[in-house]
């Protein structure tokens, strides 16, 4: 199967996953507040896991410059930093005018997110097919509890379940679009680079956004946090 059917197959599957918030609908919130934690923690570990064990050596075989692959790591980290600081800037300049729900800038967010995870995962795909659907997984391992999450932001801020639902998966839509931009430009450059960049992009995600949310005055819920957080990077390295 020609590689542009593999990353329009598994972006628009990635697309689908944002639908995946109306879950949160079934669930009683006791439940929820009990799941997602783990799976943050989960995602976290695979994130971190799979940029180490997987992007960056990849990315070093294929550019054989250490250097010039810590650079492009190093830009993938920043980039992320610099869009969450100015949408939170953004977010707060606003709202000194008048009140902006922040549910405009999650689905923002998530769209310059899901975009720039779809160059990794397009990247990956064009090196390899095994790559890439091992990149989609640890994606998803982010995805999901975001959406979750995000949907129940939404739900929260007064949008209804249908609107919700749809402008989510709009948003999601940029994953598709992001391999396949991945695709149209891998004739002009080496697309190793875009899994150095990606890579800096889900250490980012897991040291920046996830973790410092495994937080809990409770001993149980820290272990438990940590065992699924060890869980996520041990299933990245045995897939070496």
């Amino acid at each position: 199967m020609h590689i542009l059917y593999w990353i329009v197959i598994f972006g628009l599957a990635m697309s689908a996953i944002a639908l995946v918030g109306a879950v949160t609908l079934l669930l009683p919130e006791a439940m929820f507040k009990k799941l997602i934690m783990p799976l943050v923690s989960l995602a976290a570990g695979t994130l971190i896991g799979g940029a180490f064990f997987h992007l960056l050596p990849e990315a070093v075989t294929k550019l054989g410059n250490i250097k010039f692959v810590y650079l492009w790591l190093v830009l993938g980290f920043i980039s992320f930093l610099m869009l969450e600081q100015f949408l939170h800037w953004h977010h707060c300049h606003r709202s000194l005018i008048r009140h902006h729900p922040v549910s405009y800038l999650i689905l923002i967010a998530d769209g310059i997110h899901n975009f720039i995870g779809g160059l990794a995962v397009g990247a990956a795909f064009i090196i390899d097919i095994k790559l890439g659907i091992l990149t989609w997984f640890i994606a998803v391992a982010h995805e999901i509890p975001q959406e979750l999450g995000d949907f129940g932001i939404l739900i929260h801020s007064g949008w209804m379940k249908r609107s919700a639902l749809i402008y989510n998966f709009i948003s999601a839509i940029t994953f598709l679009i992001g391999g396949i931009f991945a695709y149209i430009i891998s004739e002009e450059i080496n697309v190793a680079i875009l899994l150095a960049f990606g890579a800096g992009n889900f250490i980012y995600i897991g040291a920046a956004d996830l973790i410092p949310l495994m937080r809990s005055k409770y001993l149980y819920d820290q272990i438990l946090q940590f065992g699924f957080f060890t869980i996520g990077v041990f299933i990245m390295y045995i897939l070496t």
